[in-house]
């Protein structure tokens, strides 16, 4: 063989090993788009690969007209939503005032989202019969209740005057912030979380977030006393020392007290501004949202610059701006349903549904015996729509899970 042919052979050769070469390192049409089967491939490369390599197989996540059966396709809160009857969704949607004896019954028979428990339902317990109280209820429930207590600290708190159940009771956040500034408010709402969440609480309704600088004012003696910065701060510091703690975060009472009167007596009507409350009272809610809150409480207050007609809790122009100028996706509750006014603007009978309708997920309640039903027949009639029924439902149960007390 030649020297000529010889050279020709290696050229053959050398022409088939990068052919080889070439051919092994193209891009595979696999039925997700990747383009590489290790877990090593770029964004940009998926990216790429997805928009001029259409996929030849249909799945749920590249066309709406999914070939997979929905239970198969829908996350497990989905499937638990699809499964509960109207009744079930319903009665989530209700945190009530604890009925003492008729508490276990009640649960059962209306579905109910939880209780709150104010200081005469536990004045006379001790920390043992406390949890096996709670511990009870829960057992005995389809879908675990949340239990709730006003924690503020100071002139609002529940479990904490009975000495069985908390050594001293809990401070105001100005003393405690006086005490020892924000790394006080720190321990002092980890603290509070452990001992709620030793008992089985998970909602303290707390904290604050009304901006008021007058000593006069209602609400004064409830926050933190300080300006809209110092407001927001405190906000943000509670918030994020709650979360992972097992208790939820509710920031108080949107779209802001102020220095109003008591709306616990009477319908306060407050003529700020929008744009005043937007530069003061709005900021320590939005430091809250940034932060990770997990529930909004909208107040009875009628706030003029919003909706001059509709006290906030039954608004839906409120509501709106709390989801939509604010971005805030989670729960959104009612004030106490039974506060003096409201009759002036709907009746017990029918205060659940419209404080639902106007966009509310959680209606705190006495009467709910009487509003549910209310609420049922609305769902049935289409006078509430069961898309806005699923998606509050949806809301409690993701914080029921975010709690720790719901699981798949």
């Amino acid at each position: 063989m030649n020297k000529q042919t010889l050279t020709s052979l290696g050229l053959l050769a050398l022409a088939l090993i990068v052919g080889a070469m070439i051919w092994f390192n193209q891009p595979s049409n696999d039925a997700t788009g990747s383009t590489d089967t290790s877990s090593t491939t770029s964004t940009e490369t998926t990216a790429t690969t997805n928009s001029t390599q259409p996929s030849t197989t249909t799945t749920a996540e590249n066309t709406t007209e999914s070939t997979t059966a929905p239970n198969e396709s829908a996350t497990w809160l989905d499937q638990k939503i699809a499964e509960m009857t109207i009744a079930e969704k319903v009665g989530q949607l209700f945190l009530v005032r604890y009925p003492g004896d008729a508490a276990l019954t009640d649960s059962q028979t209306y579905h109910l989202g939880g209780f709150l428990l104010f200081g005469q339902d536990v004045e006379n317990a001790t920390a043992e019969s406390l949890i096996t109280q709670i511990q009870t209820l829960q057992a005995n429930s389809d879908i675990p209740l949340l239990i709730g207590a006003d924690e503020e600290g100071g002139t609002v708190t529940r479990i904490s005057r009975n000495a069985n159940l908390v050594a001293s009771p809990f401070l105001a956040p100005q003393t405690v912030y006086q005490n020892g500034g924000w790394e006080a408010i720190t321990a002092d709402t980890k603290q509070k979380a452990e001992i709620l969440t030793n008992y089985g609480i998970q909602l303290g309704l707390f904290p604050v977030a009304d901006v008021a600088t007058d000593p006069n004012a209602f609400i004064y003696d409830r926050t933190i006393g300080l300006d809209a910065a110092g407001t927001s701060t405190f906000v943000e510091t509670v918030v994020k020392s709650l979360a992972g703690t097992g208790v939820a975060s509710t920031l108080k009472h949107f779209p802001g007290y102020g220095n109003n009167r008591d709306s616990h007596v009477e319908i306060v009507r407050d003529t700020r501004t929008i744009e005043e409350l937007r530069t003061n009272d709005f900021l320590p809610f939005e430091a809250g949202i940034k932060a990770g809150a997990d529930s909004v409480l909208v107040s009875h207050n009628i706030v003029t610059s919003i909706d001059d007609t509709q006290p906030a809790s039954l608004s839906p122009k409120v509501i709106q701006v709390l989801r939509e100028e604010l971005g805030f996706d989670g729960v959104i509750m009612t004030d106490d349903m039974d506060m003096l006014g409201l009759a002036d603007f709907t009746s017990q009978e029918q205060a659940g549904l419209a404080a639902l309708k106007a966009g509310n997920d959680l209606v705190l309640s006495s009467s709910y015996a009487s509003q549910i039903p209310v609420v049922i027949t609305a769902v049935d009639n289409g006078d509430y729509s069961e898309a806005d029924l699923d998606a509050s439902v949806r809301r409690i149960l993701t914080l029921k899970e975010t709690l720790g007390i719901l699981n798949e």
